[in-house]
């Protein structure tokens, strides 16, 4: 189908502004997702401003937001507390010392507090990093090499991940025995050896795969709930069968609740699932808008950080800046009632979204956990990546997104991505969406 603009007029401003930025920046952008190749096509949508729930676009559009940065926005744009923090920081205090300072302390102290798996706590930047040092981790930790990641999961850009993200199935090798796929050219040769690609929900294979190679996998990386090929959930019993095999093997169990930390509950989705993981990685929802992450588990694991034995390092980590903000967030998030508040909210709009649809008759699934959720326009539930790849309509999903879009209602192009609910989110905020996708969804029945 077209990929040009229903109503181009709205959106003129955001067009001049992607053709000058295209002269200097490849591909207009600074971040794959926000690029024409990831469904911003004919071109992404320039940002004038951010505000609670709202953000206004570059043609004066405002929308209801359910894009949020792709998910650190848990508290909404421009969170008071926390825009006051930082510039109370950055005044009265500094940026960067590359020397600890106080705050780091209390901030660790709030996030073991919250979060039972966590013993010991390493700040970082990105959720890269983090991803990268959890390896590392289990490596030293196992004196092994392999490691096992799922098939349609995003843990960070490095060469020693960034592997079967969204392969093409021709490429990608039987079902029940998936091949390393490059995300892109460039890696270097030999590093998907150390890597175990699976299917994600399938936890009779993953038994099989520690049957065969139990004593060579350091570990297992997944996210609780997979959010980077749109939102899928476990399966019952799946990562609990995880969690057992790694017990089995002595392989160490990596969380990556890089989307969900912080997002699903105040101890993340292992804390909603009553899981315990040997490492996390947490990021977006921790600095309540700014750029934090942080790397954190079993305190005999961590020990080999403490040691030194394995390098964890970073000119910004642990910046006044970051830490400030995470404190002011978690201040938020520790707020009593706040999370059942947001989850009031959330089950409004997942099942309004779910009757909306039911009644239309289209093929489609609403599927989410409190505030991360998706609609699945597929006539097959969605249990894997190559699920989703076989039976999304992406074509009807772009009416989806357009219609919504059109009608003030903001979310990610491409069908892979995801919503995000904020604590700023209100009920009429849920109830205006409801109407704008009842109007929608009708609207693409009658095609």
């Amino acid at each position: 189908m077209s990929t040009s603009y229903r109503n181009p007029q709205r959106y003129q401003k955001s067009a001049a502004l992607f053709a000058k930025a295209c002269e200097l920046i490849p591909g207009g952008v600074n971040s794959t997702a926000r690029a024409t190749w990831s469904g911003w096509e004919p071109h992404p949508l320039f940002v004038k401003e951010g505000l609670g729930s709202r953000v206004t676009d570059a043609d004066d559009n405002t929308y209801i937001d359910y894009l949020l940065g792709l998910g650190p926005m848990i508290l909404g744009h421009r969170p008071p507390k926390v825009t006051q923090a930082v510039v109370d920081c950055i005044q009265s205090t500094g940026t960067v010392f590359a020397m600890p300072h106080e705050e780091e302390t209390r901030l660790a102290e709030r996030v073991t507090a919250a979060i039972p798996s966590v013993e010991r706590l390493r700040l970082c930047n990105t959720g890269t990093e983090a991803v990268i040092y959890a390896l590392r981790l289990a490596r030293t930790f196992t004196g092994r090499a392999k490691v096992i990641r799922f098939e349609g999961m995003y843990h960070g850009f490095s060469d020693g991940v960034y592997w079967s993200k969204h392969p093409s199935l021709d490429r990608a090798g039987p079902d029940r025995a998936p091949v390393a796929v490059a995300q892109g050219p460039g890696m270097p040769k030999g590093v998907e050896q150390n890597l175990i690609i699976l299917p994600w929900n399938d936890l009779e294979l993953l038994r099989e795969t520690f049957a065969r190679e139990g004593d060579q996998i350091a570990a297992v990386l997944t996210e609780p709930v997979m959010c980077n090929t749109g939102c899928i959930l476990p399966l019952p019993g799946f990562l609990e069968g995880m969690r057992e095999l790694c017990d089995q093997h002595g392989s160490v169990l990596v969380f990556d609740e890089v989307i969900t930390g912080f997002r699903i509950g105040l101890a993340g989705a292992q804390g909603k699932l009553g899981l315990r993981p040997d490492l996390s990685i947490f990021a977006k929802g921790l600095g309540g808008g700014f750029p934090v992450a942080a790397l954190g588990g079993r305190k005999d694991i961590m020990e080999l950080v403490a040691k030194g034995v394995v390098s964890m390092a970073g000119t910004y980590s642990a910046n006044a800046i970051a830490v400030a903000a995470a404190n002011a967030a978690m201040d938020e998030l520790t707020t009593p009632g706040a999370y059942e508040g947001l989850y009031a909210r959330c089950d409004l709009l997942l099942d309004g979204l779910r009757k909306i649809l039911a009644d239309s008759g289209l093929p489609a699934h609403v599927v989410g956990m409190g505030p991360v959720l998706q609609v699945w326009f597929s006539p097959e539930p969605i249990h894997n990546y190559r699920d989703a790849a076989r039976h999304c309509n992406h074509d009807m999903f772009r009416l989806w997104w357009e219609g919504c879009l059109d009608r003030g209602v903001l979310f990610h192009p491409g069908a892979y991505e995801n919503l995000f609910v904020s604590f700023a989110h209100s009920t009429a905020d849920i109830e205006q969406t409801l109407a704008v996708a009842k109007e929608v969804v009708a609207e693409i029945a009658a095609r």
